[in-house]
């Protein structure tokens, strides 16, 4: 079978800017997946430990292989558990904040990209093809905390 080099279609990159909306932070059920990493600094910046962040801060969410994994609370408005007029925790929060929204779900195909519902998406700063790529290869490093069903 012969290998395809099809281009991505953000090979010319993307613009993105974000506006502080905070529409991704909030309004919308959703997950926050926390890798180890992500604990650790948390528990650096709120200086608290690993078992009081889980126990306080987070949840774990049944995953489509079976084991369950660890994601951030949501408030009954489904907005983050740490956001309060703005994100309390922005100098450690989780890697899937930082690469936003630059994620896997909103790159595999131009259509998934043209429907997030975004405002500083199409403008703003040209990220390039391979800061894209680098944001997903990140996350694609840092495994998400699992554990069995």
């Amino acid at each position: 079978m012969a290998k395809t080099n099809k281009m991505p279609f953000f090979a010319d990159g993307l613009r993105f800017s974000c506006i502080h909306c905070s529409e991704c932070c909030r309004v919308e059920p959703g997950y926050v997946f926390l890798s180890q990493n992500d604990l650790r600094l948390l528990a650096e910046g709120l200086q608290m430990g690993y078992n009081d962040i889980v126990e306080r801060y987070c949840r774990w969410v049944p995953s489509p292989g079976g084991e369950k994994q660890l994601s951030l609370k949501e408030t009954p408005d489904f907005d983050c558990i740490f956001w309060q007029d703005r994100c309390n925790v922005y100098p450690y929060r989780p890697l899937q904040c930082k690469t936003f929204p630059f994620w896997d779900s909103t790159l595999n195909a131009r259509e998934a990209w043209e429907e997030l519902p975004c405002p500083g998406k199409g403008k703003g700063k040209l990220h390039s093809r391979e800061y894209i790529e680098s944001c997903l290869a990140r996350r694609r490093a840092e495994s998400v905390i699992t554990r069995g069903a």
